[in-house]
């Protein structure tokens, strides 16, 4: 049945995802979390909301116009999936806000597979990516992404690997500029101190560290496998699908560098794992298991959003 529903891309699918997150959404943090919001505020959480459910457009556009999967909508149903299944990034607007603008940067990364506008599109990734640094200092590591992204694409055009620099760059003078201006340049050395200290409080907590390993190694072995599978794919493709599981990696480590008792930055990962795990759903020839899997898929992340819920 999830395989019917979800196994094209349709309308119906966007509305099933969009209005159960937009529910879901309400429910935890004014209900579960009880949030008081004034007037301003709610504003402020509408359009942060407005936001996180773009992304689910985002989302599905990256993978259907560069062609990572196939013509279904296994990805967002993932994608939200892993929100249920973190549902604390729902209350931290930094994790939305910068894996909004992450996307747009691995938007533009994936679809150098063109080979066209190369340095446009570098130059725009690192411009988001920047963007992004400004609400987890940890994710400038991304920068990383996109000098790999130009190893794999154009390593002997030595202008490619200037861009990135020249984009870093602009976005630091365009923003120290802003804040001199308001006065406040000491934001860009408080925010940016990219310190090594690991939240041993979060990850002390068995549950934390238990589901983040286990989300971890899940993904990771599904992208392992898919890849075994995935061998006869064209050498664009492949490229794309490694470009894809450095980016998960990446992301957890932000996460790890990030994650708090009230920063949950893990939501930068869920792209890469999301595709990871579509494409090991479609490597799969028996529509029995495919469809067991799937509907585990939908069932698991509200029994482990419900069992936290006792537990806690």
């Amino acid at each position: 049945m999830i395989s019917n529903i979800f196994g094209k891309t349709k309308p119906i699918n966007y509305i099933i995802l969009l209005g159960f997150l937009f529910t879901f959404y309400w429910i935890l943090v004014l209900l579960v979390y009880q949030n008081a919001y004034t007037p301003e505020g709610l504003v402020v959480q509408i359009v942060i909301l407005a936001i996180l459910l773009f992304g689910i457009f985002v989302v599905n556009f990256i993978v259907k116009r560069n062609q990572i999967t196939g013509t279904n909508a296994y990805t967002i149903l993932f994608y939200v999936g892993l929100i249920v299944v973190f549902s604390d990034v729902l209350t931290d607007n930094n994790a939305i806000l910068c894996g909004f603008f992450l996307l747009l940067a691995h938007r533009r990364l994936i679809s150098l597979r063109s080979l066209k506008d190369t340095k446009l599109k570098l130059f725009d990734a690192t411009l988001w990516t920047g963007v992004s640094s400004f609400f987890y200092d940890w994710a400038l590591l991304y920068i990383l992404l996109i000098f790999i992204a130009i190893y794999f694409y154009e390593p002997k055009n030595i202008r490619n690997w200037l861009v990135p620099l020249l984009g870093v760059c602009a976005v630091g003078i365009i923003v120290y500029s802003i804040l001199i201006l308001l006065d406040k340049e000491y934001l860009f050395t408080e925010h940016y101190t990219l310190s090594l200290d690991f939240n041993t409080t979060f990850y002390a907590y068995w549950a934390n560290s238990t589901k983040l390993f286990i989300y971890a190694m899940i993904t990771l072995f599904t992208g392992f496998w898919a890849f075994l599978k995935l061998g006869k794919l064209g050498t664009g493709k492949l490229i794309t699908m490694r470009l894809i599981a450095i980016s998960f990696v990446i992301g957890l480590l932000v996460t790890v560098l990030e994650t708090s008792t009230t920063a949950f930055p893990i939501l930068v990962t869920f792209l890469p794992a999301s595709i990871l795990l579509t494409k090991y759903i479609e490597v799969i020839k028996k529509a029995n298991i495919k469809e067991m899997l799937l509907i585990a898929s939908v069932v698991l992340p509200l029994v482990i959003f419900i069992t936290e819920l006792i537990i806690k």
